[in-house]
């Protein structure tokens, strides 16, 4: 196979060469997966920089997310249990090795691509949509009536919360930090765009809810909740979801006291070893939202990544907080065309 292989840290994406390498040797408990579409994540940046809280021991192939076909299934599962998928079927997931053209992963870290839905638009599932999920629906409780405020509202898990709130019957106040951005946000449904970089941007989230009352829900993967706590209405839920902006928030707690507010947090990766049952339920209302027509992919389309050599401009594009929703590089299979 053809991947690319981190033998030694790098100083940034432009040092990622790709290579030929020797196929995975799936463990018993694995799919071997043929790559037709790999998505890029801010961890991958942090990961082959050696910076990240999960760092393999090297050599290892780097990228995580990525859509493709069953090319083998596992010889054997827990508890005798058959295999949930064929060879042949097309999934989507994550496992650590995305940036290649073949990799393993477990049956948990895999999901059928939804009916009518690309590669390209799959890849990008696997980790957005279930932590805006988890972060709204479970945690938050989002229902009719709402008022959603959505910081970054143009980035991957951004635009799936976007949707969400909507699907939910919310109305949605995005935040983002150009004019191109606040577009996206709206093409995906948000109904007000913000641009966060105006200093009285919590003033004007407060006119557009009733009586200037403040949102119900703020669902933040920025670093933006000290702010955003004079914008939150009473009994409102604050949802710490990242740090995008590079720094961790300090919050003044009389704020929280005062207008009797909670403050959430969503670690979706943290839910396998946790709290597992609550995963199924999750995906189920994910899979709904895009049967009914109320979720669609995010995928960046301004600009096209095709072939892994294409990966280190990806990610650079990433990087330079360019680009909307998911990144997402397209991985012919070996013998085929980049065309």
């Amino acid at each position: 196979m053809r991947g690319i292989q981190i033998k030694q840290y790098v100083k940034g994406p432009n040092e990622l060469t790709v290579s030929d390498l020797p196929d995975p040797t799936p463990a018993k408990d694995q799919y071997l997966i043929g790559v037709h579409a790999s998505a890029t994540n801010f961890f991958d940046l942090l990961q082959i920089a050696g910076k990240y809280q999960h760092q393999p021991p090297l050599p290892w192939i780097s990228g995580s997310e990525f859509a493709g076909v069953i090319l083998s299934v596992p010889s054997s599962l827990p508890n005798n249990r058959k295999p949930k998928f064929a060879v042949g079927d097309k999934v989507f997931g994550a496992s650590q090795g995305g940036y290649a053209t073949k990799v393993a992963a477990r049956e948990e870290m895999l999901k059928p691509v939804p009916k009518g839905w690309s590669f390209f638009e799959a890849a990008g599932l696997f980790v957005t949509a279930p932590t805006s999920y988890g972060a709204l629906v479970t945690r938050a409780g989002v229902k009719e009536g709402d008022y959603v405020l959505v910081h970054a509202a143009a980035g991957g898990v951004g635009l799936a919360a976007v949707q969400i709130a909507k699907a939910f019957g919310a109305t949605v106040i995005a935040t983002a930090g150009t004019p191109h951005k606040l577009e996206v946000a709206k093409s995906f449904g948000a109904d007000h765009a913000i641009d966060y970089t105006d200093p009285a941007w919590p003033e004007l989230v407060k006119k557009l809810t009733p009586k200037g009352r403040g949102v119900d829900i703020v669902y933040d993967p920025v670093g933006m909740i000290d702010k955003s706590t004079k914008c939150i209405r009473w009994n409102g839920r604050l949802l710490v979801v990242g740090f995008a902006a590079g720094s961790i928030e300090k919050v003044a707690m009389n704020k929280v006291l005062l207008k009797n507010i909670s403050i959430v947090g969503i670690h979706w990766g943290a839910y396998t070893l946790n709290e597992p049952e609550a995963i199924e339920p999750v995906w189920q209302g994910i899979f709904k939202l895009i049967e009914e027509g109320k979720f669609r992919g995010t995928v960046f389309t301004d600009k096209e990544f095709v072939g892994l050599e294409s990966v280190p401009e990806a990610l650079k594009a990433l990087g330079s907080r360019g680009t909307w929703g998911k990144v997402v590089v397209k991985v012919p299979q070996e013998g085929q065309s980049k065309l």
